[in-house]
């Protein structure tokens, strides 16, 4: 997984829109890019719908909030109109960006191993470097605890 000093990769994901969302469009401010595992489960939603609900505020600190998935772009569409949100959703169907970021790994449920992806957050400075990570996210107050981070940057 990408650590603090680390550079934000120039990488290219698909906007729920269906066009190219490239990362490196973003240089110039600071980014918050979130990683979930899948839309429209329990934790995932909260997430989404948390990050929506202070989506004003970063806004106000010219902050971008970008969630990536690997669900394809019907379901991003279908999940925020389910649940009103207002985040940028993305999604990573090849798996790059996630392999990239190192967010792809083994996951463990009831003694089940399997493929997916880890629940991470990155904020980059606008010069693109990574200052802050949220590896193994608990969703409860993670959309706040990431704003209190954003507002450190100034």
């Amino acid at each position: 997984m990408l650590s603090e000093g680390d550079k934000l990769p120039d990488v290219t994901l698909t906007g729920a829109d269906g066009a190219p969302l490239m990362l490196a469009a973003y240089r110039g401010k600071p980014l918050v890019v979130y990683f979930y595992p899948k839309a429209d489960t329990p934790g995932c939603t909260t997430e989404a719908i948390d990050f929506s609900g202070l989506i004003d505020d970063f806004g106000a600190l010219g902050v971008p909030v970008i969630a990536v998935s690997k669900d394809p772009i019907k379901k991003l569409n279908r999940f925020a109109e389910k649940h009103g949100l207002s985040v940028t959703l993305a999604s990573d169907e090849d798996g790059s960006v996630c392999d990239a970021f190192g967010t792809w790994g083994e996951k463990s449920l009831y003694g089940r191993k399997y493929m997916g992806i880890e629940r991470a957050t990155f904020l980059a400075d606008a010069k693109g470097k990574i200052v802050k990570v949220w590896p193994k996210v608990k969703v409860k107050g993670h959309a706040a605890d990431v704003l209190a981070a954003v507002k450190s940057l100034s």
